[in-house]
Order: C-alpha cells, then structure tokens, then sequence
C-alpha cells in the first residue's frame, strides 16, 4: 500500500503545546526543541551549538533510494575481518563493533555494515575520530539526506546536520511530557522516513543521558499469528503536527509545512525481508480506518510493548566520540533526561529511506515471502519449532521462568 501525504495548514499553538516557561527556564524536549544557551563562547564544539535561522524550503517530493544492504555479502566477510571484536548485546537488538575506524569503510564494508544496522537494529562503534563532514559522507552513501524542519542545525549553517543539545540553561519539565511519548522513529511523518541513521556524542555528562532502542521485529515476532495478520492488513496515520506547534510555541520558525502521512503498521524491510512494527507513540496518531476506540487500544497496547518489553531493547551508555547507527525503518528509541544541569552533545546525519512497504506490496513487487525474523533465525540455526512448545497454546507441557 503506497503511502499518501497531506500537507497541513498552519494551525495556531495549542495550549496543550504551550510547554515554554521562559520564565521557570523549562521545556518539552520532545516537540520544543531547547532554545537554550549558557552563553559559553569558549566552549570546543562551539560551532555546532543549536541555531534556528529562519529559512523556508518547499515539501520534499519522492527521490529513489536503493538499499545499499542488498549489495552486501550476508556473510559480511570485508567488515567482520576488519573488526577486533563484534559483541551482540542482546539476542534481540544491538551490536558493538571494536576496532573499525568509520573513515576508512570501504564501499563493500558499507554495504556490509548496512545490511548489518539492518539485521541487528543499531551498531555502536566507540572512540570515533569522524568528523560531521565525513559523517554526512557516510549517510549520503545510503541514502539523500534530510533536513529537519524544526530542530536546530549547527551555528556554522551545516543544513543537513540535526543538533542534540541540552545544557544547564534549560531543564526537562516532567509535567510537560511522558516517558512513554519520547519513544519515536525519526520523523515517521516524511513520505520516505529515515534508514541508517548516525549519531556522534560529542560532549556528554560522565553519567546518564543513555539512549534505549526498541526492535519492531521483536515485537512483531512476539504477537499471535492472527494478530500478526490483523496488522499486516492496517495502515496508521503519522503526523508532523505536534513538533510544528511546539517549534511555533517555542517562537521558532517551521522551516517546512508540517504534513501527516499513512504509513502501513507492519513494514518490510527491503535486504532481510523481514516484518516490522511500524508505529511510535511520538509521531502515530490513529489507525485508518477502524473505529477510534479499536484504534487507541492497538496503538496503547503496540506503545507500551516498545516502551515496556525489556526482551526487545539495548541501552547504550554514551562516551564522547560514541558513534550509534541505527536503521530507523525497524527500531524506535528515546534518550534518558537525567543528566541535568551537565551538557549532553551529539550531531546526527539522516538520510532518507525508501517509501515504508507493506507485506502484501513486497511480496508482490519482489516475488519473495516476507518474513518473521526470530522465525527466520531460528530456522537458519537448524532449530525444529515442530519439538518445542508452541508459545501461544499448541502444547499442554508447561514452562516456567524465575530470576
């Protein structure tokens, strides 16, 4: 099912996103970027603090993206060989890779790492010399790169480069958001959402400020079958609105008209072939076409798996010169706000992905079967499903768990 946009007229504030209080110095870090600064001129990375120029750019129209996955070995003999050490940090999501310096990637290790970010979520490297320069080259090699119509860009005018700054000028405001709305998918609400996306800490607190990813495929894997294809069946409507009215409540200018998008709820992935969940409670307004309480007890039920299901999550705790690639068509994520008044630092690179696929549009433009990834695994690593118990009541032998 092919994604539709609509662009949205440009609503006054509501006072729901009215969350600025220059006064008390407080702010929604989610749909009100901080406009913030404790006025250190001297500061290293002063050239990358958070701007906000009053630029206006037309609506993004549809460009080709290729996954450059598709080109890689699946073996991943060129990027394995270089590394150190790979270390999975959980069955499920994250991948730490020692030893690889990203400048010096060959384009048959990109790939490489690309169907990597794809099978296993996110990939950390630590210890990172890159620079936003050659970042931007590396997302650019899978993908054309997005600009943010809200958030900040670098002081020195780099467009394409989104700003995560906080610092002690501005704190988090605990009655202006919940925990559970910070976990999102990269502006889900563009026609061609995000692939692999990078971002770089570059000055961090000695402690907190970690980021949690959450595994669509994990989640899909862990419903039912005929919920597995209830969902495969349903599109859900994802709007920029609420980040534009914080922007405008923040006194900022939007850069680009908000739009709203329908995006299938299960999407494939398109080198593993693998299903997705594809909503967040950041940016996932309604399922279309269901009645509104069908459609809320979905979207709670799917929020609160990604944000509460500790089986389909990784933690990474940043250091400066951290680098995280994650593929931002089959995760979602969120940072802690915990660091407050310590300064937390990164700069991110985001290119665009292909238009999200449904189930039945891949199976009908590849010719191939969509997959459930644990499924997948577990057949690739000779497992017999048919001599273990069916976890949803095919077996009377019972199991337990207790740590």
């Amino acid at each position: 099912m092919a994604p539709t946009a609509v662009i949205v007229p440009k609503p006054s504030p509501s006072p729901h996103e009215k969350l600025i209080k220059d006064e008390g110095k407080i702010f929604n870090p989610f749909y009100s970027p901080s406009i913030g600064d404790d006025g250190d001129n001297n500061y290293e990375h002063f050239q990358f603090k958070p701007s906000f120029p009053k630029l206006s750019w037309g609506p993004l129209t549809e460009v080709q993206v290729t996954d450059r996955g598709l080109f890689a070995d699946p073996a991943k003999p060129n990027l394995f060989g270089a590394a150190q050490k790979i270390k999975h940090l959980t069955p499920a999501i994250g991948t730490e890779i020692l030893g690889v310096d990203l400048r010096q990637l060959t384009d048959a290790q990109k790939d490489e790492l690309a169907l990597l970010i794809g099978e296993r979520g996110v990939v950390f490297f630590r210890d990172q010399g890159i620079d936003i320069y050659q970042q931007l080259d590396l997302a650019r090699y899978f993908g054309p790169l997005h600009k943010h119509a809200t958030t900040p860009i670098p002081r020195n005018g780099l467009e394409e480069v989104h700003v995560v700054f906080n610092d002690s000028s501005r704190r988090p405001d605990p009655a202006a958001f919940s925990k559970i709305e910070l976990w999102h998918s990269d502006v889900s609400y563009e026609l061609q959402p995000p692939g692999p996306t990078s971002l770089k800490v570059i000055t961090g607190p000695e402690y907190g400020g970690d980021t949690l990813w959450s595994s669509g495929y994990a989640l899909y894997s862990s419903l039912s079958p005929g919920f597995q294809t209830y969902l495969e069946g349903l599109s859900a409507l994802h709007s920029a609105v609420a980040q534009a009215e914080g922007a405008r409540a923040a006194g900022l200018h939007v850069r680009r008209q908000e739009i709203e998008t329908v995006h299938p709820v299960v999407r494939v992935h398109p080198a593993t072939g693998w299903k997705s969940v594809y909503v967040n409670p950041g940016f996932t307004r309604r399922i279309v076409g269901v009645p509104k309480a069908e459609s809320d007890a979905i979207l709670t039920f799917l929020f609160r798996q990604i944000s509460e299901n500790p089986d389909h999550q990784v933690r990474f705790k940043w250091e400066p010169n951290s680098v995280a690639i994650w593929d931002n068509r089959v995760v979602t994520h969120s940072a802690t706000f915990d660091f407050w008044p310590a300064t937390r630092h990164a700069l991110r690179a985001t290119p665009h992905g292909e238009k999200p696929t449904s189930v039945m549009d891949y199976e009908k433009q590849t010719g191939k079967q969509a997959r459930d990834r644990q499924l997948a695994i577990w057949e690739k690593e000779g497992v017999n499903l048919s001599e273990h118990q069916d976890p949803f009541g095919g077996s009377t032998k019972k199991r337990g768990y207790n740590d």
